[in-house]
């Protein structure tokens, strides 16, 4: 099909049943489907949006176009769960059809305020030139689901010094002050972050630029996201044009975090660090965070990544997002680890205790297409050692730890189907450790490495064959003990 601008930009309602019966059958006849992670029913899924807990549940929204794998007119659709691991689709939440919104929906958060949940977005619009002029806007969901746009925008000015790429609100609330940061471009086309703060939620005021020591980093800031952490202050974004740099930046986009000081509102400073990527894999854009009512803060992110073509594409849909993670901060670094409630996916259990001496292993039961992996290696004197995942014939997917350059590696050179060559089929990060703990979760199409508890995280989706179920552990040149643990995830 070709994607015109015309057809882009066509509305659901505008299409008839039949072609999205067909869409339908389509998607549900590829053989990448997800089993537990959240996909969209068509079409294309991108930035996870309004991830919060209101009313007992949590409520999770996503960027979405429904009519094919390609990036149209954006709506938000709504999910929730009561345990961060079963999802209910509930459907369109936000329909972009206003003067405000009328070319997309696009990205923003929540909070809850005087008993309801608000919903802070950029509404996208197009003049008759193809000119873009953002809107930021509010939609408001009562305790019954039931949403409603406010009939004019919060933001509808650009501040001075700024280009129209200036969009993805996210907002919370600090003493009696709401506060949002914006992504948004200077008009020397560099990035950076805007501060507006709001007494109610409807009055924004632009507080001005946070001051960081990134003036030129990159030409545009996506979806940033600011928290606090005991005495630390946290600004994630998505950098968009920055350069490789040794083992850092090999994706078409970015995503990291710089962690320091907690911000200056007087004067809008942010003493921190250096900018470090939140995970160091393939496919991961664009996260938010929450804090839920236990006090953890959560991420999910986007498990794709833009202007880049995925096997699922000739399928008509596209992306999923990543499974939950709880974030806390140990010394000058973000640890990241699978929630807990992750467990209740968990059915069949295999254990194994292994020497590994030079050689690969397989172990009677480690196998499977969507389980979950817990794999420490200790004691090496192997130069190299690890896992290899969803071994077929001619396919695997290699996770290993190289004591020669302290790095662990990810290889998806022989995953299945490539895809986005361009940039590479090998991520690397150093790491010094005396041992390895790997807990790796597989579906379908994807793997989720949390490295050493949560000190690193690789995300990558792969398109192996469907016999390609195979797990064999490794050890190079010397010897290193294994342990692991295995539980199958069934297919829902």
């Amino acid at each position: 099909m070709e994607w015109t601008k015309e057809r882009r930009y066509t509305r659901l309602h505008e299409v008839e049943q039949e072609e999205i019966a067909e869409l339908s059958k389509t998607v549900n006849e590829s053989p990448w489907r997800q089993s537990y992670h959240i996909q969209p029913v068509t079409g294309l899924l991108n930035d996870p949006n309004g991830f919060s807990f209101f009313n007992g549940e949590y409520h999770l929204f996503y960027q979405w176009f429904p009519l094919g794998p390609v990036h149209g007119l954006k709506y938000w659709y709504h999910t929730k769960s009561r345990d961060l691991v079963h999802w209910e689709n509930i459907g369109i939440a936000i329909e972009p059809k206003d003067y405000f919104d009328s070319h997309g929906a696009y990205s923003g958060s929540a909070i809850e305020h005087n008993g309801e949940l608000h919903l802070m977005y950029t509404g996208n619009t197009r003049d008759e030139n193809w000119e873009r002029h953002p809107y930021q806007c509010v939609a408001v969901m009562d305790r019954n689901g039931m949403i409603s746009k406010r009939e004019k925008p919060v933001i509808s000015t650009l501040p001075k010094g700024y280009t129209a790429h200036f969009r993805d609100p996210k907002v919370w609330k600090f003493g009696e002050t709401f506060y949002a940061v914006i992504g948004a471009q200077r008009i020397n086309e560099t990035g950076c972050v805007l501060l507006y703060s709001s007494p109610n939620m409807s009055d924004w005021k632009w507080e001005g630029e946070i001051k960081t020591g990134l003036t030129s980093f990159g030409y545009m800031w996506e979806c940033p996201d600011y928290f606090e952490w005991q005495e630390k202050g946290v600004l994630i974004f998505s950098p968009q044009g920055l350069p490789p740099k040794g083992d850092e930046y090999h994706n078409i986009y970015q995503s990291g975090y710089i962690l320091g000081e907690k911000l200056n509102f007087e004067d809008r400073s942010l003493i921190h660090g250096d900018f470090k990527e939140l995970d160091r894999g393939f496919d991961f854009y664009a996260p938010q965070t929450m804090l839920d009512s236990m006090g953890r803060r959560i991420l999910i992110g986007w498990m794709g990544l833009p202007e880049l073509v995925y096997p699922t594409d000739r399928y008509g849909w596209a992306h999923c997002l990543t499974l939950p993670r709880e974030i806390t901060i140990q010394g000058d670094q973000l640890l990241q680890k699978p929630v807990q409630e992750l467990a209740l996916l968990r059915s069949e259990k295999v254990e194994a205790k292994v020497n590994i001496d030079n050689n690969t292993v397989e172990v009677a039961g480690f196998c499977g297409e969507t389980y979950e992996l817990m794999a420490e290696f200790t004691e090496p004197s192997a130069l190299m050692f690890g896992v290899e995942l969803r071994v077929g014939e001619k396919e695997k997917t290699i996770i290993y730890y190289d004591q020669t350059s302290n790095k662990v590696i990810f290889d998806r050179t022989y995953s299945g189907e490539p895809f986005a060559t361009q940039y590479g089929t090998v991520r690397k990060c150093h790491l010094n450790a005396s041992a390895l703990k790997l807990h790796i979760f597989v579906d379908v199409s994807s793997v989720e490495v949390f490295v050493n508890d949560g000190a690193e995280v690789f995300t990558a989706r792969i398109f192996p064959k469907k016999d390609s179920t195979g797990i064999r552990f490794f050890a190079q040149d010397g010897q290193v003990n294994l342990r692991a643990t295995k539980w199958t995830i069934d297919k829902r």
